[in-house]
């Protein structure tokens, strides 16, 4: 992990050796930073610590966030197709970003502009919206949140849409943010981000065991003294504050988290114990290489990260729907 952050910072428009990008991001660490000798320009010091190294470390927390977000809701819904996405909290964090948009709004809170603002509390409201509809008589099933999530993704994609449609000025913005990339990344972004993603993974890890449980199923997973409803509860906030942390500073970026949790599944098996510690390693790794792909490949210009990670994830899905028909059949 620590070397493909190395390499990341290392490769762009403008190329830092690897030595020396290594000795800036070490200079930059507490205690060891003493101990490092300043051979490097002004120049590639503001390059890595200023420009590059902010946006390798979201990239990775927010791939992070995007895998840990698959992992839960693939076991919560026992569905290998589920994502991030499934329960309408990106599409809600899409309407957000686009609402910021549609109306100029300008006003920022701590460092972050109204863009990831809106777009995480159009996250949010949305999990709350499909949770509300779903629950009925106390209680939310499993496919009452899979179909209302469904519907509710569908009605605020239609939104979206619209005011795409009729602010042809603002249009490309909307599209490039909808599109996913990790350019406009600061250090401001990484500092907001890192609690959400931090205490997800704590509470994700330490739930791993009650997730297991209920892979066999509420009936038997609450015979076995699991408060299954509470549970669900937990896990749909905890996945879902990640997701909206993750994609109101990224936009969405597709595929990380239904194919990242499959990957890691092939090596790790069913167990969530490891498969959420893999998973979040493997999503950050994921990530991290997506972007250098996207910001070099064509460089000086570059690729919104979306459509690096649509490249390799299309034709991992396609697999997955082929090998899913083998086993029916």
């Amino acid at each position: 992990m620590l070397a493909a952050v190395i390499v990341a910072v290392a490769l762009g428009a403008v190329y830092v050796p690897l030595a020396t990008s290594f000795r800036i991001v070490l200079s930059r660490l507490p205690l060891l930073g003493r101990m490092v000798e300043a051979t490097w320009t002004p120049t590639q010091e503001t390059i890595i610590v200023s420009v590059r190294l902010p946006r390798v470390l979201l990239a990775l927390l927010v791939g992070m966030g995007l895998a840990l977000a698959g992992a839960i809701f693939q076991g919560l819904f026992r569905n290998p197709m589920a994502d991030p996405s499934i329960i309408g909290s990106s599409q809600g964090a899409a309407l957000g970003a686009t609402v910021a948009f549609f109306f100029g709004i300008k006003a920022g809170l701590g460092g972050l502009t109204s863009v990831p603002l809106f777009a995480f509390a159009g996250s949010l409201l949305a999990v709350l919206a499909v949770y509300a509809i779903a629950r009925v008589g106390g209680r939310a099933s499993i496919a009452s949140l899979l179909l209302v999530g469904i519907a509710l993704s569908s009605f605020l994609a239609s939104i979206v849409s619209l005011l795409m449609v009729v602010s042809e000025d603002r249009m490309h913005n909307i599209f490039f943010w909808l599109m996913g990339g990790l350019g406009t990344g600061n250090w401001d972004m990484v500092l907001a981000v890192l609690p959400f993603i931090a205490v997800g993974a704590a509470a994700a890890l330490l739930l791993a065991r009650d997730l297991n449980l209920l892979m066999l199923g509420e009936e038997r997973a609450a015979q076995l003294g699991l408060e299954t409803e509470r549970f669900k509860w937990t896990m749909i906030a905890v996945a879902s504050l990640v997701v909206g942390a993750a994609v109101s500073v990224s936009g969405i970026i597709g595929f990380v988290g239904l194919m990242t949790p499959h990957i890691v599944r092939l090596l790790t098996g069913p167990d969530h114990r490891f498969l959420i510690p893999g998973s979040i390693l493997g999503g950050g790794l994921f990530l991290v290489l997506a972007d250098t792909l996207a910001r070099t490949v064509i460089a000086p210009n570059e690729l919104p990260v979306g459509i690096v990670t649509a490249f390799f994830g299309a034709p991992f899905f396609i697999y997955l729907l082929r090998r899913s028909r083998q086993q029916t059949a």
